[in-house]
């Protein structure tokens, strides 16, 4: 089965200028470079890393209306939030710009209880028309958990709901699901230091933050893994190790913020995040430089071609 949204896809980091205004030239040149260069066949836009949260309504539309003007892959829109309405109004501002799928977040911070969460995507899926919608499960930024029953539900019973964006942190719990599961429901990894594992139970791909420089190492290990060559996939999975604890989260640089700094370094001018996450620790673009630097990842040769 050919994933839907494809195999390797990073949930992009939104470019701003140094006024903290977007910057929509320069999210155009990075989706460019990420699909021809990087190796991607797919994109997310407006998702956690992307800072949604920083991002109004309308500059949402215009980055999805850009982004889809300069790359052809499949672009998959978040378009979650707290409030129903909300999400429901940025859903449908996705699908008139032309996006391909939406990610929908859990309702972060207010909780709702198994059965709202049904009700909520539910209605967010109907406002999608016939457009692909990704669950995004990732109890960890939400506060709430979607249960298993939960997502089989909406599984079996909404019919553009196709998948889930996986950031939960449980593969057992993940194949359990898989078993009761549509045979055509995908699951993404939202994880990126969980991918192998989560392939060897049935995951379709990633969504990945390091993927924004490790692409075309994810590709070489997916088709390794897909191959039987579980060997090699081990070993790119291992040199890429460094390269997800610094994208997950360092203690006084949560992400994106080291997303974008490695970036900035690799030649994409990406500027910084939006307060509260426009503060960067000293010496974080040098540590970027390190983490590549001998590493044998194909961004080596990146940063070799700029020095």
């Amino acid at each position: 089965m050919t994933p839907t949204f494809g195999r390797v896809l990073s949930a992009m980091v939104t470019p701003f200028d140094g006024d903290g205004a977007l910057d929509l030239d320069a999210a155009q040149a990075l989706a460019s470079w990420l699909v021809d260069e990087q190796g991607h066949d797919g994109l997310v836009l407006a998702g956690t890393t992307g800072e949604s949260a920083t991002l109004t309504h309308d500059e949402q539309g215009e980055l999805f209306r850009a982004v889809r003007s300069a790359v052809s892959v499949p672009l998959v829109a978040g378009t979650g939030s707290n409030d129903t309405a909300a999400a429901v109004d940025l859903t449908e501002r996705a699908v008139a710009s032309g996006v391909d799928g939406l990610l929908v977040v859990t309702p972060y911070y207010n909780r709702p209880a198994q059965a709202a969460l049904v009700d909520h995507f539910t209605r967010v899926a109907a406002a999608g028309g016939d457009v692909p919608v990704l669950l995004y499960d990732h109890p960890g930024r939400t506060g709430r958990k979607i249960e298993s029953d939960t997502i089989l539900t909406l599984a079996h019973e909404v019919p553009n709901i196709i998948g889930v964006k996986d950031a939960a942190g449980d593969p057992a719990a993940t194949a359990a699901l898989l078993v009761d599961a549509p045979d055509t429901f995908e699951v993404y990894s939202g994880d990126d230091g969980l991918t192998l594992p989560l392939m060897s139970i049935g995951a379709v791909g990633v969504i990945g933050v390091a993927t924004h420089w490790t692409g075309p190492d994810h590709v070489h290990m997916l088709d390794a893994f897909a191959s039987g060559d579980v060997v090699s996939a081990r070993e790119i999975n291992g040199r890429m190790q460094a390269s997800f604890s610094f994208a997950a989260a360092l203690p006084d640089a949560p992400n994106p913020i080291p997303a974008k700094a490695m970036m900035r370094v690799l030649g994409q001018p990406v500027g910084r995040g939006r307060s509260p996450m426009h503060l960067e620790p000293a010496g974080l673009e040098a540590a970027a430089i390190a983490l590549i630097e001998g590493s044998g990842l194909a961004a080596e040769s990146i940063l070799a071609g700029r020095n």
